[in-house]
């Protein structure tokens, strides 16, 4: 089980209207990274969001994600983004420089252009934690569809 805290899973939201959705999806890990997508996509359709409302990036690695989501963000025609990959915990520091760095990045997204982006990376200390929760996709898609739903 990867979680014990209650979490958005199960919960289901219907897609506003012509909710259009930009996903940004990690090739590295993409066993793993595919398996985010399928549930991710999977559960955007059944929502009720339009398939030719939903454009997806693939980019090299989780490292690149950010510049992704800045892109498609920066065109102002999405109403949420979701990113998806998978950072493992190697020998070095550099799980730590590049996880940092690629939430920081999200982040600074959102807050920048004012178009959420929601954060479907594993960040994980090994190959079978991160094939435990590759289902997470459904929840970064529920989070996107709950997000786009609020109104300020």
């Amino acid at each position: 089980m990867s979680s014990i805290k209650k979490n958005i899973a199960g919960k289901s939201f219907k897609a506003n209207k012509g909710l259009k959705v930009g996903i940004v999806q990690s090739e590295y890990n993409s066993e793993i990274g595919d398996a985010l997508y399928k549930n991710c996509l999977s559960t955007l359709l059944k929502s009720g969001v339009s398939e030719k409302n939903i454009r997806t990036v693939k980019v090299p690695g989780a490292f690149e994600i950010p510049y992704a989501c800045q892109k498609l963000a920066s065109s102002k025609q999405y109403d949420v983004i979701i990113s998806l990959g998978v950072i493992i915990r190697g020998e070095t520091p550099h799980f730590e420089y590049i996880a940092g760095s690629c939430s920081k990045g999200i982040m600074d997204v959102s807050l920048r252009t004012g178009t959420p982006v929601i954060f479907g990376i594993l960040t994980v200390n090994n190959l079978s934690q991160a094939k435990a929760r590759a289902d997470k996709g459904t929840e970064a898609a529920l989070s996107a569809l709950q997000i786009a739903n609020l109104n300020f």
